[in-house]
This record gives C-alpha cells, structure tokens and sequence, in this order.
C-alpha cells in the first residue's frame, strides 16, 4: 500500500484512494517487487548484531547464511532466533523439522504440553503405521524421552521453530523451508544400524528414564543440545546408531541450507529484458549439537541420495519383530483367557445359574 500511494494522507486530495488504486494498478508486478526489496534491503543490517550462538556462513556466489544453534527447550533460544531475523531480513528460513513435524509450528503452547506429556495407544498405533513396528517403536522411546523433559520443565518443544515462523511471516519476499530428514528415513536407518542386543540395551534405557532436568542444566546444554545430549549418553557405545541419528542429519541439513541459499532472480519487466541475480540471506534455526557437523561439511561436495536409502531389515531386526509381535498376541491371548475365565467363575455363582445347575444335577441323579 505504501509503495502503490507516495502521497501521505495529509498532503491526499479527497479522491486519493481513487488515484492510489490508479495507481497500484499502472504498477508492474516487477517495479512492486522492485519498491518492496528496498523497503527490505534498507531495513536489512549491513553489520548485524547477532547472539554468540549464531554461525555465519558464505556461499560461493555471496550468498550469507546464519545457523542459529538452539537448544529445544529455552526461551533464550527463541529470543536469539527472533533477534536474527530482525536483524538480517532473510530471504529463506530454513527450520531443523520435516513434513512428519510441521503441525507443531501452528499450534498453541499449551496444546502442545498436553500432547508432549501424553504417550498413548493412539499414538503408539499412529507410529507403527506410519514407519513399521521397529522404526515406530523407537519413535515412541524417543518421545517418552522428549516428554520426560517436556514434564521436569513444563515448557513444550520447539519453540524456536515456532518461533521462527512467526517472525519469516512478517519479512517481505521470505521463504519458509522444512530442512531435516524425515523421520521414517532416520529411524528405519538407526535400525539397522542396531543390533539385536543393541535394540534391546537402547529401549531399556529409554525406558526407565527417570533422571531429573532443571532450567539451568538446558541453558547448560546450548553448547550442544539436551535432548541429543541425552541421547548421546545413552547410545556413546552405539557408534552406528550417533552417526544415523547425527551425523547424517548433519549431513542433509547442510545441504538443504545450501540449496536456500542459492541466487535470487530478480523480475523482469519484460522476456527481452537480461536476467539479473542477488545473493541470499538465509537464517538456519538447528539444534546446537548440529551446527559443527554443518561448519565441517559446508564446503565438501553433498550427495544425500545414499543417506535417503532405508536398506532391508537384518536378521536381528526381523528376530525382535517377531518377539514383539509374539509378546503382544500372547499377551492378549492371556488377557482374554483370564477375561473369559473370570466371566464363566461369575456367572456360575449367582445364584440362579447355581440353581439351574442343581436342577441338572437331579435330573441326572433321577436317570
């Protein structure tokens, strides 16, 4: 609007918005566009003032990125999220979630405590169906870790994305991208990258978490992030499982950050007229444990194709697959015997059943 109409409202004859709408409409898509990116450039900071836990990173062609390395629970990586957008005015925001993840940015806080606390049938079913027993099984441990944390600090995950999403919607021009693996891809490859006992040690773990987290041990953990922390503590011996859960995801967050910070073409006026780039500025919101694998593959060659591939299930992999699904049918198989053992115990003592039965009894006695 303020493009499409120069004059202020006090210097706008009656028939102004007549005239602004004029105008708008002599305005070409290219000369907005042109009028809006400066509005953007002029509010963009050359020399940006930006939070010690923000990486800044070049590309080639000029284009700059900055990795905001965040922890998942803390309202100081929000603020430091917020503050770098402000400052930059990106052009692209790339955020450490997939597709399987998206549905936290839109909704409210308190929604997403009860959800994080909450792990159910429902969701364990959701899981299974979604990756396969195995891969939804280790989803479900994953979230029992996060909601463990979720209840000791009574704040729900993902607040920077959140965050972060917020505040790309009010820059002009600024893309929102999904910048981690999916989900399904990482656990059916941390899967396999277990073995039998290996599967079995990790999901004890999981289970039996119990330790207690305060405030200060997150804030702590913005040199590297708590929730993979934990992570790491639990699975140190399982050089395999780091380097799926990790090491990969490094691997293709740089890749997707690379891939945003590509030249932005400028409109044109007209077919004839020479096409004209600009360097990106992209914001990277990731874990902080992330952020030195990202430094370190930044100027290497990425091929993510191989760490896209889900390999067959091993040996051990099917072996436990059969051990749970036996363990569960059997379990039912026992719950609806002693249902229905029960149930014959009950009826057989009221006492009209008894009385019937006495009847049976004479009558037989008789013959």
């Amino acid at each position: 609007q303020a493009a499409a109409d120069p004059m202020s409202s006090s210097d706008a004859p009656e028939d102004g918005p007549k005239e602004a709408s004029s105008i708008s409409q002599n305005i070409s898509d290219a000369d907005a566009f042109k009028i809006l990116l400066e509005m953007k450039m002029k509010k963009r900071q050359k020399k940006p003032t930006l939070p010690s836990t923000v990486t800044e990173l070049d590309t080639e062609d000029g284009s700059k990125v900055y990795v905001v390395g965040t922890a998942h629970f803390s309202d100081s990586s929000k603020k430091d999220v917020v503050k770098t957008i402000q400052e930059v005015q990106p052009d692209v925001v790339v955020v450490e979630l997939c597709q399987y993840r998206v549905s936290m940015l839109k909704m409210d806080e308190k929604t997403l405590l009860k959800e994080a606390k909450e792990i159910n049938l429902e969701k364990l079913q959701q899981a299974i169906k979604q990756n396969g027993v195995m891969s939804g099984l280790m989803q479900m441990l994953l979230l029992k870790v996060s909601a463990h944390i979720t209840e000791q600090l009574g704040m729900a995950p993902g607040g920077e994305f959140r965050e972060a999403f917020k505040e790309a919607s009010k820059v002009p021009f600024c893309k929102f991208h999904l910048g981690d693996r999916p989900i399904p891809v990482t656990f059916k490859r941390a899967i396999a990258a277990l073995s039998f006992w290996q599967k079995v040690k990790l999901a004890w773990g999981l289970c039996f978490l119990s330790d207690p987290i305060s405030k200060d041990d997150v804030e702590k953990c913005k040199q590297k992030d708590l929730l993979e922390q934990m992570m790491a503590e639990m699975i140190g011996e399982f050089p395999d499982l780091h380097r799926t859960i990790v090491s990969e995801r490094d691997i293709y967050l740089t890749y997707m950050l690379k891939q945003a910070a590509k030249q932005i073409e400028l409109p044109r006026a007209s077919e004839a007229e020479p096409r004209k780039y600009i360097p990106a500025v992209v914001v990277g919101v990731v874990g902080m444990g992330h952020v030195p694998g990202i430094e370190k593959n930044w100027n290497s060659d990425l091929n993510i194709q191989e760490i896209m591939s889900v390999p067959p299930p091993s040996t051990s992999s099917k072996i436990f697959k059969f051990v749970i699904k036996a363990t569960v049918f059997g379990l039912m198989g026992y719950g609806c015997y002693r249902i229905g053992q029960r149930t014959v115990q009950f009826i057989l003592s009221m006492p009209a059943a008894q009385s019937y039965l006495q009847k049976l009894t004479e009558i037989r006695s008789q013959h």
